[in-house]
């Protein structure tokens, strides 16, 4: 048995993937630290994980300081978050023994406390996975756009916050693709690298295990009789970007009255009476069980998060995507490209144009056939039955 220390502060669907690797890793015989947010707290401790905390409050306030313009001000306030992770984390750690460590790979800090703590280490890579060279390729495309006093002031920003931790940690910082990336000797990925853009640049490093599709430990009521045999719509924008009373009355708009059963889930931050009357063929929910409801889904009108995505291929359900934030728009082109589904843009969206794309997925069957051509690679990928493995074969090699 060896002693895990799991770090990881993300949202939603930087934690979910974890769940069934945690689970999975105890049932082996490991022992599971867990540093996250107390939102997750419950969640992570139902897999017999050991769960301790940081300041989730303290961490947002870090990150948003560097800037929220260009990415060049998030890695900076992804260093800024060092001076609130790392001394609480090695504060309740001190004295006790850990083997090896598992950071997230957009959590700025998993590559510092691995070389702090000199534990050999693991990347958990819940989005497309990026290799230095295509990295610091976007960073120069983008910072051609910062205007040059701008830019001045985020580099200056960046070499003292890299010399402070030098400083204090006596850890050196050779390029900003180590703190929003956090390579390590194996990262572990949450998808097929058949899914993945340019696949075939990574190599054996990079451990494309699927989607890490678990329970999630949630309790929620939802009456499955309603939708049994009737495959239905199914119409989610995730956890994070779903306050949007004006896209749900559009979904309205656009299938009240057809001849489809629609779920729609809303998110907890939405009450169902700003929706105003809700047509008798919508269910609308503030959280369904995804993973249940995609078994009889036949349309997906998704926001293209990570998890939600692989979700849905995983089940062969072709997709609509609706991008709102980060790496969405690259997974919505992604689907587009390998013909899985379309993509959408929320801005000026009419509900016209939201039903013709819903027919034209449901009846075109080029989108069925790579949906299940997909679906076969995403199936046999492994999971994170795959992800245990791939880490116990580091461990043998690293004579943990």
């Amino acid at each position: 048995m060896a002693r895990v220390l799991f770090i990881n502060a993300g949202s939603e669907g930087h934690i979910n993937p974890t769940i069934g690797v945690v689970q999975e890793l105890i049932s082996r015989g490991e022992e599971v630290v867990y540093f996250t947010i107390e939102a997750f707290r419950e969640r992570l401790e139902k897999t017999g994980a050991t769960v301790r905390t940081l300041d989730g409050q303290r961490f947002i306030k870090a990150f948003i300081s560097g800037g929220r313009n260009y990415l060049l001000e998030r890695i900076n306030g992804l260093l800024h978050t060092a001076e609130i992770v790392i001394p609480s984390l090695l504060e309740q750690i001190e004295g006790e023994h850990f083997d090896y460590i598992i950071h997230d790979s957009m959590f700025g800090c998993g590559r510092l406390i691995a070389q702090i703590l000199k534990l050999p280490a693991i990347n958990s890579c819940t989005s497309f996975a990026q290799t230095k060279e295509s990295f610091d390729k976007m960073l120069e495309q983008l910072s051609k756009n910062i205007p040059k006093e701008v830019l001045k002031n985020i580099n200056d920003e960046y070499r003292r916050l890299t010399a402070m931790v030098k400083e204090k940690y006596t850890v050196e910082i050779q390029s900003p693709y180590e703190i929003f990336c956090n390579p390590a000797p194996v990262t572990i990925v949450y998808t097929t690298r058949e899914f993945q853009p340019y696949g075939e640049a990574f190599d054996q490093t990079y451990k494309f295990v699927g989607p890490s599709i678990s329970s999630r430990l949630k309790q929620e009521s939802f009456d499955f009789t309603a939708i049994k045999g009737k495959r239905p719509i199914y119409i989610s924008l995730g956890t994070v970007f779903n306050r949007a009373v004006d896209f749900y009355k559009l979904c309205f708009e656009a299938f009240a009255d057809s001849n489809h059963t629609v779920v729609m889930s809303i998110g907890e931050q939405t009450p169902q009476f700003d929706l105003g009357e809700i047509p008798q063929n919508f269910i609308v929910k503030n959280y369904v069980p995804q993973t249940e409801v995609l078994k009889y889904t036949k349309l997906f009108i998704t926001h293209g998060g990570m998890n939600s995505t692989n979700e849905g291929l995983y089940y062969g359900v072709p997709l609509i995507v609706i991008p709102q934030s980060a790496d969405q728009p690259i997974i919505a082109r992604q689907v587009a490209n390998i013909g899985a589904g379309v993509t959408l843009q929320m801005q000026r969206l009419t509900a016209n144009q939201l039903r013709e794309a819903a027919g034209n997925v449901l009846n075109n069957p080029s989108f069925h056939k790579a949906v299940l051509q997909i679906r076969e690679s995403i199936q046999k990928s492994g999971g994170y039955y795959k992800a245990v493995d791939e880490i116990f074969e580091f461990k043998s090699h690293n004579d943990i």
